[in-house]
């Protein structure tokens, strides 16, 4: 086996290791985070939210922390670009959102909920990945681009190479990049920790620290091995490259476009080109880490579609979810942690937009079911 080979199968083995652990821990404690949305909205109960915020905070510091230490560039991280592609965050985030809605839980909980029996996930799941690869590639993609993906702002104009917020205040306050960035993190992940610990029930809840910490961290390690460990020198080009990355760059835990490659690795097996992924084997991961603790524990049940009008909101939903998803460079977890992680001012603009979408839709369902 040739170095690039080893790094490719030491890259996607932890991918899939991370990610079996995570499908695990999000069958246990309900991550989700249309659920915490919806918790708020019709309970006005926070603990969930406060999870995905814990979650947040965890991989700010992790990720700032690698980056201090000179461990990971993520600068190199597509979240990043200086081109702000605004409208494509809101428009895409607020699509990912009322699908999301529709669907009954975002790309991540579609893969836990296929390892937990769910035969609607399985349906969004082959949706979402049709749709999200039209949108990377195909008749979606021509629109994309031609439309939202236009209406931008190019930093680099003001002399600013990247639209992470560290990079924005170095410019501002005359100080140096990497000082800014790191300070930053903390103040931001701090005043989050913060607003968890607020939280009194949360503050007791077993689910809710697991569920919190266990995403942190594998964000954090999802960066660690694709930016660290993956980066390395191509022989035959003689240039440093991100290997076993669909993006050709560092990235961390992200689900829609890594659904589209999963399918495409599925339909095309025998093209030479194409391999297993980074984002590829976190799909199997979760799926079969749900799987087992749900075999494990007895919570495995097979669950189908109710009628006409569940499949027809499930398909609309899946649809949205995979142009919103690409549309806004990632979803739920892909923007609202690993993206946050590497505070990229796009990143808080979609996930703003995602919680918009899905709260404005979950008014919609209750005012529709009062008029029935």
């Amino acid at each position: 086996m040739n170095s690039a080979n080893a790094i490719i199968t030491t890259v996607t083995g932890l991918s899939f290791a991370a990610a079996f652990v995570l499908g695990a821990i999000s069958a246990r404690t309900q991550f989700c985070t249309l659920g915490a949305v919806s918790d708020i909205v019709n309970m006005n109960d926070w603990s969930r939210m406060r999870m995905w915020v814990l979650a947040m905070a965890v991989a700010i510091i992790g990720a700032q922390a690698l980056y201090a230490v000179d461990l990971i560039d993520l600068s190199k991280a597509f979240y990043v670009r200086p081109n702000v592609t605004w409208l494509s965050y809101l428009v895409g985030g607020l699509m990912f959102g009322v699908g999301m809605t529709l669907a009954s839980g975002c790309g991540s909980r579609t893969l836990v909920r296929i390892g937990g029996g769910n035969v609607k996930s399985i349906v969004v799941f082959l949706v979402l990945g049709i749709a999200a690869y039209m949108t990377m590639k195909g008749l979606f993609g021509v629109w994309r681009i031609a439309t939202v993906d236009k209406v931008a702002v190019d930093l680099t104009t003001a002399g600013v190479t990247s639209q992470e917020i560290g990079s924005l205040l170095a410019v501002i306050f005359g100080v140096s990049k990497k000082s800014a960035q790191i300070g930053a993190g903390l103040v931001i992940a701090s005043a989050m920790l913060v607003w968890v610990f607020l939280g009194r029930e949360f503050r007791v809840s077993v689910d809710g620290w697991l569920g919190g910490l266990g995403y942190g961290l594998i964000a954090v390690a999802g960066w660690y091995i694709t930016a660290n460990i993956g980066f390395g020198e191509n022989q035959e080009t003689l240039e440093m490259v991100y290997f076993a990355t669909n993006s050709r760059t560092a990235e961390s835990m992200t689900f829609v476009a890594p659904i589209a490659y999963s399918l495409e690795l599925l339909m095309l097996w025998s093209d030479k080109s194409l391999g297993v992924t980074f984002g590829i084997a976190l799909v199997a991961g979760v799926i079969l880490g749900s799987f087992t603790y749900s075999i494990l524990f007895k919570r495995f049940r097979w669950e189908g579609f109710a009628g006409v009008e569940d499949t027809r909101n499930h398909l609309i939903g899946a649809t949205l979810m995979g142009v919103g998803g690409v549309t806004a460079l990632g979803c739920t977890i892909g923007q609202g942690i690993s993206g946050v992680s590497t505070l990229a001012v796009g990143s808080f603009l979609a996930v703003a937009a995602m919680i918009v979408g899905c709260a404005a839709t979950l008014k919609y369902q209750y005012w529709k079911m009062l008029q029935e």
